[in-house]
């Protein structure tokens, strides 16, 4: 068994286009989703219009990025930077944006691992189809994919297909669903899930074709639920409640196809989506060469029933739209055996050796941790210092957890965590920061935009140039 990191390990940091470039109307580029949304709160917090303004320093970010060490970078383009309405012209500036930005990650030595959708669906699709709500979008994806593997396929080898589609699913701001009665919007859901999986096989395929050498998958976002207790009901609980976010979509990820559970859940609950004869085949061809995990916390349940007041599969928001309770299945609890972030985040380094030795026995393939981190509300000093032991201490403990699932047997090709630098919260705007590069930006975006790294750079530094070794 492996011990320790491989020599060949890709030591990472990660980060997506509407949280890090700004930029967002400069060079051609398209409103998206995420811009969407990001104005509505504009009055409260940050938004996408200036970002971390990667857009104008990404020559001066990758210059960090290769003084930390990075083997890789994992960022997203932005689908509206290439192809503005989604589906129609070409935006050359954005192809040029992209070129340099690649082309300078390899003359620093910076391997570019590419995502092609990270929440930021043109807005165009939105008003044209309602998005993933038409298989439209889904061609209009591979479209995109194909334009994306011609130009930039010969440099870049590794791609990721859509970022966390199984939890951007479950929020209905980031699919666009605003929909009064909860049934038709989930039925709304599945279809839109459905037509997400068809873009991602029809990526994948298209990559295979075009990128001679090319691997391609999806990100997901991981869920490892504990039983509230050692009653069966909450065992089972505690399992549907992974399944039915997660498993499911490992499930059809590798084999191409909804399990019968599944299909049974969609049925029971009328909301199977509708697919086209011979898109079987599609999702059986388009399956995944490596798994990217994003990892952050875990859960608890305990069992929901369903009654009269609330049939099965009906859903209750007590905290956000992720973590939801679904009555029939799963009660969300509180891990009293665990410590919170500030931001809620329950910690648990060992859920990450069991997330990935759980995944790697389903799917069987490669994975890469893409997303793994620790928000926080730093502090720059007055002599340009932020010390974060904090995070040092979560990623010290996350690596040691992948060390111990490498050993396990689990093939980890690497680990890149979030983010390079800080960027962007969806929700906290700029109070909330996980970079190992301090960016000088608030809510009010009137921040000189300075970098400055972090005692957390210095330390991930030393761990990159020791492969691990040196976690001290």
């Amino acid at each position: 068994m492996q011990q320790g990191f491989p020599k060949d390990f890709l030591w990472g940091a990660s980060s997506s286009a509407f949280q890090i470039e700004g930029g967002w109307d400069e060079g051609g580029k398209g409103k998206t989703v995420a811009d969407f949304n990001s104005f509505k709160r504009s009055d409260k917090q940050a938004d996408s219009k200036v970002a971390s303004d990667f857009y104008h320093h990404w020559k001066e970010d990758i210059a960090l990025m290769a003084e930390l060490g990075l083997k890789v970078y994992r960022f997203s383009i932005s689908w509206a930077r290439i192809v503005p309405d989604g589906d129609g012209e070409v935006n050359p500036e954005g192809i040029a944006f992209y070129d340099q930005v690649i082309d300078e990650l390899i003359a620093k030595g910076i391997q570019p691992f590419v995502t092609l959708y990270h929440f930021d669906l043109p807005y165009a699709l939105v008003d044209k189809y309602n998005g993933w709500a038409d298989r439209r979008c889904a061609l209009a994806f591979e479209r995109y994919a194909r334009i994306c593997f011609e130009h930039f396929g010969d440099r870049v080898k590794y791609w990721q297909t859509i970022n966390e589609q199984n939890l951007m699913i479950r929020v209905d701001e980031r699919m666009n669903i605003y929909v009064d009665d909860p049934l038709e919007a989930d039925r709304l859901r599945a279809q839109m899930d459905y037509h997400m999986f068809l873009g991602n096989a029809l990526a994948s395929v298209a990559c295979h074709e075009l990128v001679p050498g090319g691997k391609i998958g999806p990100a997901v976002s991981s869920t490892c639920t504990y039983p509230l207790t050692n009653r069966p009901e909450d065992v089972w609980a505690a399992r549907m409640n992974d399944y039915l976010k997660t498993g499911y979509a490992l499930e059809m990820y590798r084999y191409g196809s909804y399990s019968d559970l599944y299909m049974r859940y969609l049925e029971e609950r009328d909301i199977v989506p509708k697919a086209f004869l011979g898109d079987e085949e599609i999702l059986k061809a388009g399956v995944l060469d490596y798994l990217a995990v994003n990892y952050y916390r875990t859960l608890c349940a305990s069992a929901l029933p369903a009654d009269e007041e609330h049939p099965a599969g009906s859903r209750v928001y007590r905290g956000n739209e992720v973590d939801f309770d679904q009555y029939g299945w799963c009660r969300d609890e509180r891990n009293e055996n665990l410590e919170a972030s500030e931001y809620g985040a329950q910690i648990d380094p060992m859920g990450l050796r069991i997330v990935l030795n759980d995944y790697y026995m389903r799917c069987r393939v490669p994975m890469i941790i893409t997303e793994n981190g620790l928000g926080a509300p730093d502090t720059l000093g007055a002599d340009g210092s932020v010390h974060d032991p904090y995070r040092i201490d979560y990623l010290r403990q996350h690596i040691e957890a992948c060390e111990l699932a490498l050993g396990d047997g689990v093939p980890l090709m690497g680990y890149s965590p979030w983010s390079a630098v800080d960027l962007l919260s969806s929700h906290q705007g700029f109070r909330k920061r996980y970079g190992f590069i301090y960016v000088d930006q608030n809510d009010q975006q009137t921040g000189t935009l300075d970098r400055y790294p972090k005692d957390s750079f210095h330390w991930y530094k030393k761990v990159i140039a020791t492969n691990g070794a040196d976690l001290a």
